[in-house]
This record gives C-alpha cells, sequence and structure tokens, in this order.
C-alpha cells in the first residue's frame, strides 16, 4: 500500500509545487515543496477566456447531467422491480442487453445528427440521461428493502409517485450518492464527446477538453497572454502553465469527493449484504 501510494500521490505534488514554483529556480529536479512560492501560472490560466467557459461549461454540465440523469435512471430502476409489469421480463433484458452490444460510433453520431443535438450544449446532456449501470445499482437496492415499507403506503392509499418520490427515494440516499458520484465525475471528466461532436464550437469546450488541447498544442507562452507581458513573467514556462490546468482540472473532484466517500462505499456494497 505504501508503493502504490507513493506511485499515485508524489506525481501529483510535483505537478502542483511545479505550478507553484518559479519554473527559472527548478532545474529538472522532483518538487516535494514549491521553489521561490509564485501564483503567476494559475493567473495566467484564468486569463484565459477558453478557461473560464470551459469551467462554465463543465460545471453546468455535470450538475445539471447528474440531476436528469438521477431523474430519469431513478424512475426507470423502480419500474423494473414492478413484477406485474406487462412485459418485465422483456424490459429487464433489453436493459442488459445493451451492456453488452453497442451500435458504434458512426451510427451513435449518426442519430445525435439527426436528432439535431450536433453543435449543441444538450448532447452532453441528453444521450447520458439513462446509464444502465447506475439503474441495475438502483434496482437492486430497492429490491433489498423491505416490502412491509411498501404495503403500508399502498393500503394508506399511495400511489406509485407518491410511493417512490416519498418513500423509496428518500430510503436510497447511499445509492443515490454512489451513482451521483459516478455520473458526476463521469461528466466532468469527458472530452471525447465534445471531440466528436462539438469540435467546431470552442464556446462549447468543457474545461476537461480545454486542458486536452493545450496539452497537445501549447509550445509557447504567448498562446496564453500577450507577447508585451512576456517580460513581466519570467517565471512561467509552456509546462507550469500545463501544470496549473491540470490541477485546475482535478481539484473540484477532489474537494467533492471526501464528502461522498462514506456513501461511495455503501454503494459498491449494494447487493453484498443484507441486513
Amino acid at each position: 500500500m505504501a508503493v502504490i501510494f507513493i506511485v499515485m500521490f508524489f506525481p501529483f505534488l510535483h505537478i502542483i509545487n511545479y505550478s507553484l514554483s518559479d519554473t527559472s529556480k527548478v532545474a529538472g529536479q522532483f518538487l516535494f515543496v514549491p521553489k521561490n512560492f509564485t501564483l503567476d501560472s494559475y493567473n495566467i490560466v484564468f486569463q484565459n477566456p477558453n478557461v473560464i467557459s470551459g469551467i462554465y461549461i463543465s460545471v453546468a454540465r455535470t450538475v445539471l447531467g447528474t440531476l436528469l440523469m438521477l431523474f430519469v435512471t431513478s424512475m426507470a430502476a423502480y419500474v423494473l422491480t414492478r413484477d406485474d409489469l406487462i412485459g418485465i421480463k422483456f424490459f429487464r433484458k433489453f436493459f442488459v442487453f445493451t451492456m453488452y452490444f453497442s451500435v458504434g460510433i458512426i451510427p451513435t453520431y449518426i442519430l445525435i445528427q439527426k436528432l439535431n443535438l450536433l453543435g449543441t450544449f444538450w448532447v452532453y446532456i441528453i444521450p447520458t440521461c439513462v446509464s444502465v449501470f447506475n439503474l441495475i445499482l438502483i434496482k437492486t437496492y430497492i429490491e433489498n428493502l423491505p416490502k412491509e415499507l411498501e404495503e403500508a403506503a399502498l393500503i394508506d392509499g399511495a400511489n406509485d409517485l407518491y410511493l417512490f418520490y416519498r418513500i423509496i427515494f428518500p430510503i436510497s440516499i447511499p445509492v443515490i450518492a454512489a451513482i451521483s458520484l459516478f455520473a458526476s465525475i463521469g461528466q466532468w471528466n469527458a472530452f471525447i464527446d465534445t471531440q466528436f461532436y462539438n469540435a467546431m464550437k470552442p464556446e462549447l469546450f468543457p474545461l476537461q477538453y480545454v486542458l486536452y488541447y493545450s496539452l497537445q498544442s501549447i509550445t509557447t507562452i504567448d498562446q496564453f497572454m500577450n507577447t508585451n507581458d512576456l517580460d513581466q513573467h519570467q517565471t512561467i514556462t509552456p509546462e507550469s502553465i500545463k501544470m496549473a490546468m491540470t490541477v485546475v482540472t482535478v481539484l473540484p473532484i477532489m474537494l467533492v469527493y471526501p464528502f461522498l466517500q462514506k456513501y461511495f462505499m455503501k454503494g459498491l456494497l449494494i447487493g453484498s449484504i443484507k441486513g
């Protein structure tokens, strides 16, 4: 475990310290602490309008995409727990089938084009409304709940909507939190869909795609700042800008994860223990 910790933690520690250092004082050495602490790299990163726009797009798609996925997927999961639904066995097999077989990139692109989602923000949201993996997690959790709760609500005259939103959903918070974490991380880290569908729309680039593009293309500092300002920022190099952008991209997930960790662990154990 100590070796795994070192392999995973110290490279990221170096990235953080490098982004906070005067790169003229760094000579290819591993940094345990910043050298000549400076925030110049971060100042340049946040002066780039693409970064600011990317933050807005990433936050919007993460929040909206996660909420909509929860809304649609949780309702579908609840429906699949109803044994009295006509054709329920077919629907269960249908959803599982999609986990093993995919139509591929080209048919998916044609479908997105026919739905007029190309070049729009909604191409990040609508295709991710249903996650079969998350659906199965919620379905399994609901099936393990005491049947007496449902029976008592039905006796009191509750319908399916009331039963789900007022009884089932509130006591399913552990699995809801777990899949929220899955979905939010997936939305925040996504950039391939931008490359497929919105590559010609810079105003719709999420932060991850801005980072991806920058890591591929930044070779000079003046791509991020005015050349007139170069004399005022001798501590900055293209590498320090890339590392600062990497930290900006990863930091939100690092801050959110500790608050959802206990629910995440419960979500991983769904179905393994009944009690």
